[in-house]
């Protein structure tokens, strides 16, 4: 019995690896930029937005809403936030065809790794997971920029 469990579990896992690898294969290709900084950056986006509904679902200390708890709206704009970066990167790889050049797709990509990065270090620090202050004190500081903005 425990053995089938265990088969069971591993046949999810591994149609869960190549289902995201599929996927991961597809973005990229359709984007138009391969290697592995696109799939870092993929990797990313979803390790992103699962965190931030942990955040909210289970913490209950979202910034997106009132009250703190998961909300639909937020998780929406959160995914077409996503694409819309995702189109950004095609139209840089685009432009980097247009033009002959081989740097603006890749420093897009490069520039959302970052931020993507610092969104999953905040949504950590929500959830109490403590990081050097130094990278504290850069969230805040660029949580304040970005608030100032508003």
């Amino acid at each position: 019995m425990a053995d089938n469990i265990l088969c069971n579990l591993t046949t999810i896992k591994d149609g869960a690896g190549l289902i995201l690898a599929a996927v991961i294969a597809g973005l990229s290709n359709l984007i138009g930029v391969q290697g592995p900084e696109l799939n870092f950056l993929l990797v990313l986006m979803a390790a992103d937005y699962i965190s931030g509904l942990i955040v909210a679902g289970v913490f209950k200390k979202s910034r997106k809403s009132c009250d703190g708890a998961l909300d639909s709206r937020a998780g929406i704009k959160g995914l077409f936030r996503k694409g819309w970066m995702l189109f950004i990167i095609y139209m840089c790889a685009q432009l980097d065809i247009l033009f002959d050049t081989g740097y603006a797709a890749s420093m897009m990509v490069y520039f959302f790794i970052l931020n993507e990065s610092l969104s999953i270090l905040e949504n950590g620090g929500l959830m109490g997971v403590r990081y050097p202050n130094a990278l504290k004190n850069a969230l805040e500081a660029l949580s304040k920029k970005g608030e100032e903005k508003k």
